[in-house]
């Protein structure tokens, strides 16, 4: 994506044949659990997170995830996977009785909590990046965006009441009614 920092993960894979991405998922990342800022997201999901450097991370340092994107706190954006391949976000999963979401999904991580208020410039980035993958895959649609628990309920509460639908939906439309005009 334009303007994105590239770091490569290798947890990533060829979308099943014919399928395209037709799902956006957003999720709430943070690492350690509540902590900002730092190398931690880049190392998990570039398997290099360091399992002694903090007691949570022995236990997700063997994970090997991934996301397309991830938008810092700052409202910086990330790119880990390319949007035709598949990134491993979504784990055990379902959206309108499709199993294996991360098949047909864009998966964008942003730093936060479920019960922290996520900033301003983090919407922003998020409306400009869903407006430039929906106009350039045409299965894609501002309507087609969830969170994380809403394809793994019960397992996940991502992003949680912290993230502001809502308001997310308004940046988003006019973001895209923007980008629909040039």
């Amino acid at each position: 994506m334009s303007g994105a920092r590239q770091v490569p993960s290798p947890n990533r894979d060829a979308r099943p044949a014919g399928i395209a991405p037709d799902l956006i998922v957003v999720h709430g990342i943070s690492l350690p659990p509540g902590e900002f800022g730092g190398p931690w997201i880049d190392r998990l999901f570039t398997n290099r997170l360091p399992a002694d450097a903090h007691p949570y991370f022995a236990e997700v340092a063997g994970f090997t995830v991934s996301s397309h994107l991830c938008i810092g706190r700052d409202g910086a954006l990330t790119q880990y996977v390319s949007f035709n391949e598949r990134a491993w976000h979504a784990g055990v999963s379902s959206y309108e009785g499709r199993s294996a979401c991360n098949d047909f999904s864009i998966g964008i991580e942003l730093e936060g909590t479920d019960t922290t208020a996520y900033d301003a410039r983090q919407y922003r980035v998020l409306a400009e990046a869903v407006a430039a993958l929906c106009a350039a895959y045409p299965t894609l649609s501002p309507q087609r965006l969830v969170g994380h628990s809403d394809i793994s309920p019960g397992r996940k509460t991502d992003p949680g009441p912290g993230f502001d639908w809502p308001h997310a939906r308004v940046l988003i439309d006019q973001a895209c009614r923007q980008a629909y005009r040039t």
